[in-house]
């Protein structure tokens, strides 16, 4: 998945479930410069931390990252 796409999909799974960036990054143990530029897509996630992301905002990571469609609409 680009990371723009991405980058959207986790500020708007973060947004849904009532996060701020700041409350969202000190629950994944990250910092809100990490949180923030993931969520700009200036930078690249790694399996990790998204694992956690989509536990910690209670979706699955197929959900989180749109690997199931692949790109499909």
């Amino acid at each position: 998945m680009e990371n723009h796409q991405l980058a959207q999909r986790v500020r708007a799974f973060r947004k849904l479930k009532g996060y701020t960036q700041q409350e969202l990054a000190k629950v994944l143990g990250v910092s809100v410069a990490v949180l923030g530029s993931l969520e700009r897509g200036t930078r690249k996630a790694d399996a990790k931390l998204l694992i956690h992301i989509s536990n910690t905002l209670g979706v699955s990571y197929e959900e989180l990252t749109d690997s199931e469609s692949n790109g499909n609409v």
